[in-house]
């Protein structure tokens, strides 16, 4: 067994993730619920003192901006839809950000002016106060991977792997088939595969029950599959327009991301939404959340074109630890197509993890260290 060589300087792997998101506090477009009359100044929210990232238990003071001073008659504030106060004129509100989900707060204001509704909001970032561990790893095999699988998503369903592929197009013009495939995770061999059309691109994939739930790119829906003959049984239609990228499951519901900071808690039997979460650390919003595996009541989460695994927390999605996985990357044969690491799959049986990456010719076996 071999343990990697952590970087010395903790915060070389933090600033990858820094790197993925911009918190920022910014002026969300007035939509008004009556044409106003033009020749008087909007209402807007007071944002003199409100800052781009919070964490919690910071409060922030929310009022209007009085420029011109119109009568208000009350305002009501909300937070993401949520309201959270009614004042009668233009009270201030002390509100609270708590311990809860992180990510974009939506700050609204729905004004009542002379018989006249008017709204305004800005966004903040609500953010974890604490930084992400960074957590070693051992690696314990190396087995062979095909080469031309672009790899979307890698789960273990008893002791075999289910793989899903895109149809992803390298800089030679090889262009990958899209599929489902049930494969020896030491040999590499495919021992059952179903192609999917040209036209599709397949995204990730997770087994729940005896059904195997794929995503695709740019369709716009997922297939379902029977996990023991690979042949499709239903096609579910995402709950908005979206695209697909990773998919698993807590036994219960499933998580989907669409290349965002948000994970989506979606009903497996309609693929309808229950929940969100946003993924953040305590420096930034972290957007291109892409393959996914849960694992012991976590997350963790393939960040798109980053060597890095993060576990994060599927209650506040706040990024817990990190795996710098890019000393694996050195091992992969290079060639004019290999592309992103891509595909976690964890095995219960030994407590590793299977990891590997699109068009890599190698697939890893590691334990991450507590």
């Amino acid at each position: 067994m071999k343990l990697n060589n952590i970087k010395q300087n903790r915060y070389i792997v933090l600033s990858l993730v820094v790197l993925l998101g911009v918190g920022c506090k910014e002026k969300i477009k007035k939509q008004d619920h009556v044409l106003p009359d033009t020749t008087k100044p909007s209402f807007a929210i007071d944002a003199t003192d409100l800052k781009q990232r919070y964490t919690p238990n910071e409060i922030l003071m929310l009022r209007l901006r009085d420029d011109a001073n119109r009568p208000i008659d009350s305002v009501i504030y909300y937070v993401n839809e949520r309201e959270i106060a009614k004042v009668r004129g233009n009270d201030s509100v002390r509100y609270v950000l708590s311990d809860g989900k992180f990510g974009i707060q939506i700050l609204k204001a729905i004004v009542y002016s002379d018989g006249e509704i008017e709204e305004d909001a800005v966004r903040v970032d609500f953010l974890p106060s604490t930084e992400p561990q960074l957590r070693s790893y051992k690696l314990i095999n190396t087995y062979p991977h095909d080469s031309r699988a672009y790899t979307q998503g890698l789960e273990f369903y008893r002791e075999h792997l289910i793989e899903s592929t895109g149809n992803g197009e390298g800089p030679s013009g090889n262009k990958g088939i899209s599929s489902v495939r049930i494969v020896n995770a030491t040999t590499g061999e495919i021992i059952k595969k179903l192609e999917l059309d040209d036209a599709i691109f397949g995204e990730g994939a997770t087994v729940l029950g005896d059904k195997l739930y794929q995503l695709t790119y740019k369709n716009n829906e997922a297939y379902v599959y029977d996990i023991r003959t690979l042949e499709k049984v239903q096609t579910l239609p995402y709950f908005q327009y979206m695209e697909g990228w990773g998919l698993t499951n807590d036994g219960n519901k499933l998580y989907m991301s669409d290349g965002s900071e948000n994970i989506y808690l979606l009903h497996p039997s309609d693929f309808s939404k229950a929940d969100y979460l946003r993924v953040a650390t305590n420096k930034n919003i972290v957007p291109a959340v892409n393959e996914l595996e849960w694992v012991n009541g976590k997350i963790y989460a393939n960040f798109y074109g980053e060597d890095l695994i993060g576990v994060i927390d599927p209650r506040t999605g706040a990024v817990e630890a990190l795996v710098d996985l890019s000393a694996l990357r050195e091992q992969v044969t290079p060639h004019v197509d290999l592309d992103v690491l891509n595909g976690i799959a964890y095995r219960k049986k030994t407590d590793t993890f299977f990891v590997t990456g699109k068009n890599w010719d190698k697939m890893f076996e590691i334990q991450i260290e507590p």
